[in-house]
């Protein structure tokens, strides 16, 4: 039966393979690449980079553009599920015509492949469609959620208080009132945390964690909130795009 080996290739260090991701890169025959978009490609040859350095012999890269997701409608849970709809039949078509019948592939996942991500949700689908398709596994990776703490030395809990890991999307609906347990959020497109009271909240905020071009900013909200605005811009007009994520933390709890 073919075999996907769904890998979490860490936040944007080569170095964060972890050696269950190099030894599944060594047994895979085939790198399903779902390319974002060109402005992006600096990831791309990240991964090329990876597959060159720890992949076997005689295996084979087959780079696809990725289904795209429309980001302008309000209906955003009905335009998720269309995406993963449609990411579903490129990766069934992929397996089909890619992988021969004892075959084994691999799709790259930037962090860890259980945190805010949908390829383990798309290949369930491709399943449910077609029951014997294939096996898959799921090897976890470094989280950019980690990476995060680790650059700012600190933890993502503290003694007796709860962590919540949740979207830019959710912060700006919720907001982040008193009494708000430490928060991590990621998914953010619209800095959400210039729109909740600054009063009393630390963030310690990463983009392009583990890249050569990493930007880490730690302080006071209310002082450092500009700061990330102008930086994350200027960072997002001279790349393209922006990857980044955060910790709130209520500084008087």
């Amino acid at each position: 039966m073919r075999q996907i080996i769904v890998i979490g290739i860490g936040a944007g260090d080569p170095d964060h393979l972890t050696l269950q991701a190099v030894k599944a890169f060594a047994r895979t025959d085939v790198f399903l690449l779902l390319d974002k978009n060109e402005q992006r490609q600096d990831l791309m040859r990240l991964r090329r980079r990876m597959i060159e350095e720890h992949a076997r012999p005689g295996h084979r890269v087959v780079e696809v553009p990725d289904a795209e997701r429309d980001r302008t409608t309000p209906a955003y849970t009905e335009a998720v599920e269309d995406w993963r709809r449609r990411r579903a039949e490129l990766v069934g078509r992929l397996v089909a015509e890619e992988l021969g019948p004892d075959g084994t592939g691999a799709l790259l996942v930037w962090g860890d492949p259980s945190l805010y991500d949908s390829v383990t949700a798309v290949l369930d689908e491709v399943l449910t469609a077609d029951p014997g398709a294939f096996r898959y596994e799921v090897v976890p990776g470094i989280s950019s959620v980690s990476v995060l703490a680790a650059q700012h030395r600190t933890t993502l809990t503290r003694v007796g208080h709860p962590l919540r890991i949740t979207t830019g999307r959710r912060l700006a609906e919720d907001g982040f009132g008193p009494g708000s347990e430490d928060t991590v959020v990621m998914l953010d497109g619209q800095a959400a945390f210039d729109r909740i009271d600054p009063e009393g909240v630390h963030i310690h905020y990463g983009a392009y964690l583990g890249a050569p071009d990493e930007i880490l900013v730690s302080g006071p909200l209310d002082e450092t909130a500009a700061e990330i605005t102008r930086r994350r811009r200027e960072a997002r007009e001279r790349k393209g795009w922006i990857m980044d994520t955060y910790l709130l933390r209520r500084t008087e709890d």
